[in-house]
């Protein structure tokens, strides 16, 4: 069984390509029918739910009802889809998509990524990413997002939010629902700011469902250089978005004292 396409990929590259580098003030793409229909919809039917095996759906500040997955049964088509995306063929067309200066490395860890499952209320504040993967100490330099959700509707949220706050501007610059098979690739950098903060407003019983994946070098060109820090998040939603932080800092908090 092979899960992405890469010949349908590279019949599309370069009008994804020419669609990536024209974006600022970093670059990014948004494209539909990412994986074959069949597999797609085999990887929906076998997304497991969160009461299924071991998620983890820690509560931090910026952070909350965000549940992710990163082991998955030998041969199942979960275990079969992330070795692709790490694999020799995929990184090479992300190297001819990107033009990244040097040969991008994937992450057998999936440090980070995986699956990512949130619920009602759900949501993850505008930030930029980790900057250095903690073992390899490689640069991170690319996200790849594919979204898992059928029928999303607008006022559910969880709309992926790119912003651009570069030299003092606070500017949305993308508003991506996360609809069925739909794939983000963008560069991760120090102002590649992302996120989605709206608290998810679904009825019972639908998640938000993504699959990530992070790619790295073992440099960085020296303009783009930063010392090795941890996600950093910003508030784009002013008043609401402090109350919203203070909230979740008190669940966070209950959680901590209750696994005492």
């Amino acid at each position: 069984m092979k899960c992405i396409d890469i010949n349908s990929l590279d019949d599309r590259l370069s009008e994804l390509k020419s669609q990536f580098h024209s974006q600022k003030p970093f670059k990014y793409l948004m494209f539909d029918n990412f994986l074959p229909t069949e597999i797609s919809e085999e990887i929906y039917k076998n997304y497991p739910k969160i009461e299924n095996g071991k998620w983890d759906g820690t509560t931090y500040l910026d952070q909350k009802n965000k549940f992710q997955k990163t082991k998955f049964k030998t041969g199942s088509i979960l275990d079969i889809l992330f070795k692709e995306f790490n694999s020799k063929e995929f990184l090479n067309w992300l190297d001819k998509l990107t033009e990244i200066e040097e040969n991008l490395i994937g992450d057998n860890e999936l440090f980070g990524g995986s699956l990512h499952q949130s619920l009602n209320g759900a949501f993850l504040n505008v930030h930029v990413d980790y900057n250095f993967h903690p073992t390899t100490k490689y640069h991170r330099r690319l996200n790849v997002l594919v979204y898992m959700n059928k029928d999303w509707k607008e006022d559910y949220n969880g709309y992926l939010e790119l912003w651009d706050l570069s030299n003092d501007r606070k500017n949305q610059i993308g508003n991506i629902a996360p609809s069925f098979n739909r794939c983000v690739i963008f560069e991760t950098n120090e102002i590649s700011f992302h996120g989605h903060p709206k608290p998810l407003n679904t009825p019972e019983g639908v998640n938000r469902k993504s699959i990530a994946t992070y790619y790295y070098t073992k440099n960085r060109p020296s303009e783009e250089l930063s010392g090795e820090h941890n996600t950093i998040y910003v508030n784009t939603e002013g008043v609401n978005g402090k109350i919203k932080r203070f909230n979740s800092g008190i669940k966070a908090f209950l959680e901590r004292i209750n696994l005492k």
